[in-house]
């Protein structure tokens, strides 16, 4: 069965329980949110009451609350060990990995980390400190480790700096990766062979580590390293392209996320999604 979501809101009023409604106003399976806005770190209180609700909505509907996604700040960067950001980033990520695990989320993903001219090497040691204090305190929330587009000094644009830091993990039962499919692009890896990129995927890292697929066209040619999402079949990747990385019959029971630009300032993801399921492309959605 195809695992297809998006990103969605979290209100303070709603929270996962309007997360859900949102999601399923777009036809999906499952979603994707932060616990409070990327930028800043203003968070209100989890409400029990709401989450029981969003649970009991979710089986109604046949989702797994296992195959929901949370996104990790953009703020934190793990790599930068400015001794106050570091320490920032260490403590904010715990309280957000808290945060999941009072909801009863799996997994989060989270951007590796810039090294802001530190260098790649030393940048990879930071995040590896980072994430085994973090991890220390965690049970059962797994980080997984998004493969980024290699834009400034951005760490994880290729798979073998990923599994750097993964061989580096005390706790490797708490780590995983999140492929980004216009991110893959950016960086250099060819979707159109993308059942090569899997195997090599699977012989440097392992494909058991795989456990979430941002599936975003891209508005760069292969290699730019600039990282701009395209809506699905409107870019450089294509739809057909797109659609067997969805479709990838070892990545079944993995949740696809998309996160296309807004058209018209008006959420895509229901006519994607739609285009997705039926596997026809809709050359009207801009």
């Amino acid at each position: 069965m195809l695992i297809i979501g998006s990103h969605v809101s979290y209100t303070k009023d709603k929270q996962l329980l309007g997360s859900l409604e949102e999601a399923l106003s777009y036809g999906a399976n499952t979603f994707m949110f932060y616990t409070g806005a990327p930028q800043n770190t203003k968070r209100y209180k989890i409400d029990a009451a709401l989450t029981k609700e969003a649970i009991l909505k979710m089986d109604e509907n046949n989702i797994k609350l296992e195959n929901i996604i949370v996104h990790a700040p953009y703020i934190i960067n793990l790599a930068n060990d400015d001794e106050n950001k570091y320490d920032f980033s260490i403590r904010f990520l715990k309280e957000e990995i808290k945060r999941c695990e009072e909801i009863g989320i799996k997994y989060m993903v989270l951007h590796p980390g810039s090294h802001v001219g530190l260098g790649i090497e030393r940048g990879i040691l930071n995040i590896i400190n980072a994430l085994n204090i973090v991890l220390k305190e965690s049970h059962n929330v797994i980080i997984l480790l998004e493969t980024m587009a290699g834009k400034g000094t951005e760490i994880g644009s290729n798979f073998s700096e990923i599994k750097k830091i993964i061989d580096g993990i005390d706790k490797e039962n708490l780590i995983g990766v999140c492929m980004d499919t216009c991110h893959l692009n950016d960086s250099g890896y060819d979707i159109s062979n993308f059942d090569n990129v899997l195997e090599e995927f699977d012989n440097i890292i392992g494909l058991s580590y795989l456990k979430c697929i941002h599936v975003n066209d891209s508005k760069n040619a292969c290699g730019m390293r600039k990282d701009r999402h395209e809506n699905i079949g409107y870019g450089t990747i294509g739809f057909d392209n797109l659609l067997k990385v969805l479709y990838h019959e070892k990545l079944e029971n993995i949740p696809k996320i998309l996160e296309t630009p807004y058209i018209l300032d008006k959420a895509p993801y229901k006519e994607e999604i739609e285009m997705i399921r039926l596997k026809k492309f809709n050359e009207n959605l801009k």
